[in-house]
């Protein structure tokens, strides 16, 4: 039996953006504000797994009591003053392992920060630890050789989803008040889904990211926001966007997304459902169901919805997606393999992309930006009739832990190991942004959550929806996990 926790604290409970106000206002200290969120980690973390690399707690306390005296100057240095915040274990923080849940970066340790870190730093939070991530972020399963699994928040034998795995159950056991992540194939918005919070993928280049290998080419992945509320997501979206030199193809709009979230005429907002794009994808039974549910309370605001064909085939689309998966991942994982020592610590799945990869020419690489070209201008015919595409978040419902993935979906074989994962390629490909939002739960209590896609550098409309939805969906957001978060 497990030891019963104890209740949640009145500050662990607060969103993030209610704990800004109430730390600027100084009706929390910052130090009460680390204490209840270090015990509250003490008493959860061991069963969920979600911070690793936590920090000692008299150096955690020391930067709170230094937050403390700058609010007592009437000095703030942002939204995050004071707020504890554990980076995803992909993202460089100084002095804080990066293992990347390889064995083969266990003692890395960066002697710089990487920019997402910087921005938030810059805005006042304090870096507790890291998050936990499958190996090289490969596989929307968060679970590797160097910190084990993450369990998810409302069933601790099913997997937590990835590879920001470790920041959603984080947030939804509230050992966080807002957490970052990054998404290549939907490793914001599967977790997200699968533990019922909100889970961003801005726009590709809103939040840039650096250090980077490559900053041309590789723009599948981006690092991005998740959050309990909406606002809470557009707050640490605003901290985190912006354009950076050294990342050349950053956005550099100056937008910022948390003025005026309220006031949406959702009568004007026109939602085509793709649903499981018209029978292509298998879907596990009842996820289109309980998205039904989801594109209801949208109807219920005044949206129109209608069921759409995606309208091309998406066969050669997955193939093309294959293409550049491949080069991309390769070559992460090419220069671990210089020692050929090394190939008994790497998983699987990621020596796989490598040889998938081998044999890939520049000539099929290219024509793989076609055929992705391609698919971006048909999508912009369907936005002249829909500002926003729906889609579920995943294919399946959150799996057995001991599960390494989904191999068969309704007895259809997956012939890869992220094939199940399908679902979230399109918003990815085509470079826009996507918001996961919780619909509701299946007769064990599993959430799911549904995919919003926005139109090109929509983020801040795809926001005001997403808010809007939110207030229709108290419902599916009250319900907690019941282990240490109810008291």
């Amino acid at each position: 039996m497990n030891p019963s926790p104890s209740p949640v604290s009145p500050i662990t409970a607060l969103n993030a953006s209610a704990l800004s106000r109430a730390i600027h206002s100084k009706q929390v200290s910052c130090r009460e504000v680390m204490q209840a969120y270090l015990a509250r980690i003490a008493d959860l973390n061991p069963r969920f797994n979600a911070i690793v690399n936590l920090q000692p707690s008299d150096l955690l306390l020391r930067q709170a009591d230094e937050r403390d005296a700058q609010l007592a100057r009437g000095e703030s240095m942002g939204w995050m003053h004071g707020m504890p915040q554990a980076i995803k274990d992909l993202c460089n923080v100084a002095g804080i392992a990066t293992t990347q849940g390889s064995p083969l970066l266990r003692n890395f340790v960066p002697t710089q920060d990487g920019l997402l870190v910087q921005r938030m730093k810059a805005a006042g939070s304090i870096v507790i630890g890291k998050t936990n991530t499958p190996e090289f972020g490969l596989g929307s399963h968060t679970v590797n050789e160097v910190f084990g699994a993450t369990r998810n928040a409302y069933d601790p034998s099913r997997s937590a989803g990835g590879s920001s795995g470790g920041a959603a159950v984080a947030l939804a056991m509230r050992l966080l008040p807002v957490a970052d992540g990054s998404d290549f194939m939907g490793s914001l918005r599967n977790p997200a889904g699968w533990n019922n919070v909100f889970g961003l993928r801005p726009s590709q280049g809103r939040v840039p990211m650096w250090p980077a290998s490559d900053a041309w080419i590789s723009q599948l992945g981006t690092e991005g926001p998740m959050g309990r509320t909406v606002q809470d997501v557009a707050h640490l979206l605003d901290v985190q966007a912006g354009f950076d030199r050294r990342a050349p193809l950053s956005i550099a709009d100056g937008a910022r997304f948390t003025g005026q979230l309220d006031g949406l005429d959702c009568s004007q907002v026109r939602i085509g459902w793709l649903g499981d794009l018209s029978g292509y994808l298998a879907m596990e039974p009842g996820i289109l169901e309980i998205c039904g549910q989801g594109l209801a309370r949208l109807e219920n605001l005044g949206c129109a919805v209608e069921s759409i064909p995606l309208g091309t085939s998406p066969e050669p689309i997955w193939q093309a997606w294959l293409v550049w998966r491949r080069a991309l991942v390769a070559a992460r994982i090419a220069p671990f393999l210089l020692n050929p020592e090394n190939r008994s610590q790497i998983k699987p799945e990621a020596l796989w992309e490598h040889e998938q990869a081998r044999a890939l020419s520049g000539n099929e690489f290219l024509s793989a930006g076609v055929q992705r070209t391609a698919f971006y201008h048909h999508l912009l015919t369907l936005f002249e009739k829909h500002d926003v595409l729906a889609l579920p978040v995943a294919q399946v419902w959150p799996f057995e832990l001991g599960q390494r993935w989904p191999s068969h979906i309704n007895g259809v074989a997956m012939d890869t190991y992220h094939r199940w994962m399908e679902v979230v390629i399109y918003a990815t490909f085509a470079g826009l942004p996507c918001i996961s939002v919780p619909v509701g739960f299946d007769a064990r209590g599993l959430p799911m959550g549904m995919q919003l896609i926005g139109k090109p550098r929509g983020d801040f409309e795809l926001l005001r929806l997403a808010h809007a939805y939110e207030q229709a969906a108290q419902d599916v957001l009250t319900r907690q996990p019941t282990e240490g978060i109810l008291s």
